[in-house]
């Protein structure tokens, strides 16, 4: 599984909207507003390295509202938790 952290800045009134539709988008997995330079972060989930692309450019940037997007993708989970079989059923449909 591959993991990428998208950080999002997007147009400031409309921040709860961006949220709900990003966190509807096939491959996201979680989207959180946050404190700081960012407004959101999504966290993307999915099972091969060229669907990374789709996801962020193909759907996350052309979601209204976004203004910019920066990626970085995960190398390494440190966790006590098996995110690889916590996330396996959830990704049947983003083949």
């Amino acid at each position: 599984m591959i993991t990428a952290i998208v950080l999002i800045d997007c147009a400031t009134d409309s921040i709860p909207e961006v949220a709900e539709a990003l966190a509807e988008l096939p491959g996201v997995s979680e989207v959180y507003s946050v404190a700081g330079n960012t407004d959101l972060i999504a966290i993307v989930r999915v099972r091969e390295f060229d669907q990374v692309a789709e996801v962020i450019a193909g759907r996350i940037s052309k979601v209204p509202g976004v203004t910019n997007t920066e990626s970085h993708i995960a190398f390494r989970a440190y966790s006590q938790h098996d995110l690889e079989e916590a996330f396996a059923i959830g990704l049947a449909g983003t083949d």
